[in-house]
């Protein structure tokens, strides 16, 4: 499938560029459709055409709409890579996706892929391959969909000192918790609804676990950072325990519950660190990142030059990830017809990154105890005890009786200033321990301030 049918003339004289597709589900028939309707812009953008020679797929009997040519299809991906002269990766998971994009690099060919977790689990052989075979290795649509996000932190602010990157980078989640706060509904009935809407998948434990968006801040830390950042660096947690209760406290300070990928430079005596991390946190409802809705993702960015930069978009679907890869697939076809490499992997830095227990946040906790009296400075005591200092206390009684008889039950939520998170471990483990509180309800970090 020559891809020059459309638009301003192409001239014959044109050089012509092999591409081999890996996938034609949602994003990879997006990314056939756009390779056929801008054939002919590509191709002067380039100053080369483009060539679907084929698409690799698992089942050749599906149809996969009129955009993915059933002359196209082939279940040989191995014969297909080592064809091109530009692979696009669309296809997922780490294996067969790994050694068919190292194959298609030791035959020379340079590589568009949109797979964050093979990225993250093992981008150093790829990174690796790209270098010892002088091809490219394009990735943009990894990290936020149709953002343009890697160019501008590997390329626009190379000259600059990124500190931090704060971002929303999964729809799902972001999704899920903008249901739960617009409309008062549970974590299960706003991941039932996101499923039925399509924005979240049957098996939904890669977005709400968080997997996802540490796999991309894997990504996000590398770039940042010039460091290698392993996907097994990143703090991980998901939304699953996030409940109602924890969307009203963070409405009442003024606060609102957003999945974070957090990424930043820690300076310390004689040197620095790195953290990247991923959890639910309350940000102040003015900051940028708090009015992000429904499955829209954005990022923001701290750099020591540019200062504060923020990034917004879609960051899933079809079109707008194949957006992303399009894009990539100028830069390398660029690169091949007129020579040269794209960027290459940037790690001189070598940053080794700081374990979250020694870091330092501000913590909202929410407790279950006795209504009697000391237990409020009982649990400031243990903070105290830790180093922790109390912002806020909101004391709600539950029942005056308590359950057969028992002490009265109160629900107690605390906001603290910045603490060590070993000494909160610390705090908790404590509270766990004692017949006071009778259950710790809930742990979220609060960030942005």
């Amino acid at each position: 499938m020559s891809l020059h049918h459309s638009g301003r003339p192409v001239s014959p004289d044109l050089p012509t560029l092999r591409v081999a597709v890996l996938g034609a589900g949602t994003v990879g028939s997006e990314v056939l459709r756009l390779l056929s309707q801008q054939g002919s812009e590509l191709a002067h953008r380039i100053g080369g055409r483009l060539e679907v020679i084929g698409v690799a797929v698992r089942d050749l009997a599906r149809d996969r709409g009129a955009h993915v040519p059933a002359a196209l299809l082939t279940e040989d991906a191995t014969r297909l890579v080592q064809e091109a002269d530009l692979v696009v990766e669309v296809m997922g998971g780490i294996e067969p996706a790994r050694t068919l994009l190292l194959d298609a690099m030791a035959h020379g060919a340079s590589v568009v892929t949109a797979n964050k977790a093979l990225l993250a689990q093992d981008g150093v052989s790829l990174y690796e391959a790209a270098d010892a075979h002088g091809v490219d290795l394009y990735f943009e649509a990894a990290v936020a969909g149709a953002i343009p996000l890697v160019r501008p932190v590997r390329e626009s602010l190379a000259g600059d000192r990124i500190q931090r990157v704060l971002g929303i980078v999964n729809g799902t989640t972001n999704f899920i918790l903008d249901a739960m706060t617009r409309t008062g509904a549970s974590f299960e009935n706003a991941l039932a609804d996101a499923q039925q809407l399509g924005y979240a998948e049957a098996d939904p434990t890669a977005d709400v676990e968080g997997h996802d968006a540490a796999a991309k801040a894997s990504i996000l830390a590398s770039l940042a950072f010039h460091s290698r950042v392993r996907l097994a660096d990143v703090h991980c947690e998901g939304i699953t325990a996030v409940s109602a209760q924890d969307i009203t406290a963070a409405a009442r300070m003024g606060r609102t519950i957003k999945l974070l990928s957090i990424v930043e430079r820690i300076e310390e005596e004689g040197g620095e660190r790195i953290s990247a991390r991923v959890y639910p946190a309350l940000i102040p409802d003015h900051h940028p990142l708090a009015s992000v809705s429904e499955a829209y993702n954005a990022v923001f960015i701290e750099a020591e030059a540019a200062g504060s930069l923020m990034f917004y978009g879609q960051g899933a679907g079809g079109a707008p990830t194949a957006s992303a890869i399009l894009g990539d697939v100028v830069s390398a076809a660029r690169a091949r017809v007129h020579g040269g490499v794209g960027p290459r992997e940037s790690r001189y830095a070598e940053l080794e990154s700081i374990p979250l227990e020694e870091l330092r946040s501000a913590f909202y906790i929410s407790l279950t105890v006795q209504d009697r009296p000391g237990v409020l400075a009982e649990i400031a005591g243990t903070l105290s005890g830790y180093g922790i200092s109390i912002s806020t206390i909101h004391q709600e009684l539950l029942d005056e009786h308590g359950e057969e008889g028992g002490h009265a039950r109160a629900h107690i939520g605390i906001s603290t200033h910045r603490a060590l998170e070993s000494a909160m471990t610390a705090s908790l483990d404590v509270f766990s321990s004692t017949a006071t509180v009778l259950s710790i309800d809930s742990i979220l970090r609060i960030e942005g301030e």
